[in-house]
């Protein structure tokens, strides 16, 4: 590996919908790093309450109380990101009362600046007035598939970092052409397991933000391969887009590329423990990770 990159950044989700698994977690990863890959960091944790109509991407559940949701990562020097990724604001769901508290709470930071995920223009003009304190972070719910319009998202200046498709994850000879500075805006996507062939990705987005505004509106009918099966881990690591840990230490960290964003906001405890273990744990520490977590009996992993 080359010695100038040295670290990986990851991006975990669950903000408000896995407080009590990262209220374990975190201090583990304090004071046990040795159980710990030493070429890894947390960059941020992401998410949004429930019912957020600037939310995105996934319906939440989340509801843990912001403060205390705050006050953990506060603790750990942590970057927050609220998920505000809904695609079809208009002006007048701007004055929202749940979210601009968030963002006032938030932009209130007094360790790690905190940022916004967001996906519509007309929000980041909104939040770049009002909440300068709050960096932002193009949401890979605009479906960049082409790279030429990602490069041009990256080129902006709202944004601090900027997270790809992931069927852009393996375009190498691309990536290696861009400069220092535009590497160092790039979040991939690491665990997608959305068919690599899928034609609906916006449309499920769009949905997934229709709702979040309340309307009444059919769900997405997904129909990929293996659909109705689900999120499994197992089935992302065989998608063409996967980045794996070996990805990340041979490939992107000694392309230049830092910054790893890892989903998982709508799955549960259990298996966002199982993308703790597998990106950042050392194998031999795994079974005393999952000791500490499973053996606290004020968290459902289920």
């Amino acid at each position: 590996m080359d010695k100038r990159i040295q670290t990986a950044y990851y991006h975990l989700p669950g903000l408000f919908e896995f407080y009590e698994l990262y209220r374990l977690f975190l201090p583990l990863f304090r004071e046990h790093r040795e159980y710990f890959y030493d070429w890894c960091e947390i960059g941020s944790i992401y998410g949004a309450p429930a019912d957020c109509i600037w939310g995105g991407g996934r319906t939440s559940f989340g509801d843990h109380d912001p403060q205390e949701v705050l006050a953990l990562l506060q603790e750990y020097g942590i970057s927050a990101r609220l998920t505000f990724s809904n695609s079809l604001l208009t002006k007048e769901h701007l004055s929202d009362r749940k979210c601009n508290q968030l963002c006032t709470l938030f932009a209130e930071s007094k360790s790690a600046l905190n940022g916004v995920i967001v996906h519509s223009d007309l929000l980041v003009s909104y939040l770049k007035e009002n909440y300068p304190e709050l960096y932002l972070v193009s949401s890979t719910t605009k479906v960049l598939t082409d790279f030429g319009q990602f490069l041009g998202e990256v080129e902006r200046g709202d944004f601090l970092y900027v997270v790809p498709d992931f069927r852009l994850n393996k375009a190498f000879e691309k990536w290696n052409a861009l400069t220092e500075f535009q590497k160092g805006k790039v979040e991939f996507l690491c665990n997608e397991c959305c068919f690599f062939g899928c034609k609906d990705r916006k449309r499920c987005y769009e949905t997934v933000s229709r709702k979040n505004l309340g309307e009444d509106c059919p769900d997405h009918l997904c129909t990929a391969p293996y659909a109705k099966d689900g999120y499994r881990f197992s089935m992302a690591m065989t998608n063409p887009g996967f980045i794996g840990i070996e990805d990340i230490k041979n490939v992107y960290l000694p392309m230049g590329f830092s910054h790893f964003k890892i989903e998982g906001r709508g799955l549960g405890s259990a298996l966002i423990l199982e993308f703790l273990l597998y990106y950042m744990t050392k194998p031999e520490y795994h079974l005393h990770v999952r000791e500490a977590i499973y053996l606290d009996n004020m968290l459902d992993l289920f």
